[in-house]
């Protein structure tokens, strides 16, 4: 039986024609036209139907062609259907390429193209942005990292594509001479500036000894290792526990006294202080190094 069925499935299998392909946003007359040949006298940018997505088809069943032959005034007899699916192309590995550097934008950057993926995408325009690179866990290890990317095809519709790549470029960073501590300023004699092949950073995540000096580790960093951007921060203009002079304005009427930080902070922000004497604590704005001020509405009266 299963054989039987197989057979008498066989010539309608065979009567299947191939889907016709299409470039555009949306299936013209010109399209059709190529299809069936009876539909020639159809203007040929006459929209006709939306483009399919890159993957599915779009079929014209016969009682649709018959209803377009009727609109454009063409005899037709009867017809059969008519498949159409969005063209599509290798992945070319050499534009790939191309766009890459492009995004990069650092002439010397080696970029090898190891992966691929899909192997077939819609024919359109390749599209990389430096949002969808990942990056090594470490700089220096030369790492494959994957870069998603798309083909922008049918006007502004995208198909997501990645590929696996290995990136490295000549570069320069921080490096402790000694061991630095989390929460001192470091100094520039402490640090200095070494030569590497490496994964290239985002723009602005650089640094010279000259940016890092003054600045805080978040967490300790070993003699030899790395001083990096993500590790640093300024140092906070009041600490828990400094002496600061407190400003309060109030009107035209002003009054200064010292009072403790109970928060650190960095200028603009509001920190706890408690007045020595009254051992009452009320919020100030930090204005300055070891100065914080009191307006109406910020702080409670000490």
């Amino acid at each position: 039986m299963k054989i039987f069925l197989l057979i008498a499935y066989l010539p309608l299998a065979l009567a299947q024609t191939p889907c016709a392909s299409v470039t555009g946003s949306q299936i013209l007359g010109a399209d059709l036209a190529r299809a069936v040949p009876a539909f020639a006298g159809i203007q040929e940018d006459s929209p006709l139907a939306p483009a399919p997505l890159a993957g599915s088809t779009r079929v014209f069943y016969g009682s649709e062609l018959q209803s377009i032959a009727s609109r454009f005034s063409l005899a037709i007899g009867t017809p059969g259907e008519v498949c159409f699916k969005f063209a599509s192309e290798t992945l070319n590995r050499e534009r790939a390429l191309a766009e890459m550097r492009k995004v990069l934008n650092i002439p010397e950057a080696k970029v090898e193209l190891l992966e691929t993926s899909p192997a077939l995408v819609p024919v359109g325009r390749m599209e990389f942005a430096r949002e969808g690179l990942s990056a090594p866990a470490a700089p220096d290890q030369g790492a494959p990292v994957l870069w998603r990317g798309n083909i922008v095809y049918a006007g502004d519709r995208r198909y997501p594509i990645q590929v696996k790549v290995r990136i490295t470029a000549p570069l320069r960073r921080v490096v402790a001479i000694e061991s630095l501590r989390s929460g001192v300023p470091v100094k520039g004699e402490q640090l200095r500036e070494e030569a590497f092949e490496g994964f290239p950073p985002a723009r602005g995540s650089s640094l010279t000894p000259d940016q890092a000096a003054g600045l805080v580790p978040v967490h300790p960093i070993a003699a030899g290792g790395e001083v990096r951007l993500d590790n640093l921060t300024r140092p906070n203009d009041v600490n828990r526990g400094d002496l600061v002079h407190v400003e309060v304005r109030f009107g035209g009427a002003h009054l200064a006294l010292m009072g403790r930080a109970e928060a650190a902070g960095h200028v603009g922000d509001v920190v706890a202080i408690r007045n020595p004497e009254s051992s009452k604590i009320f919020q100030a704005r930090v204005e300055a190094k070891d100065k914080v001020i009191v307006l109406p509405n910020e702080g409670e009266n000490n």
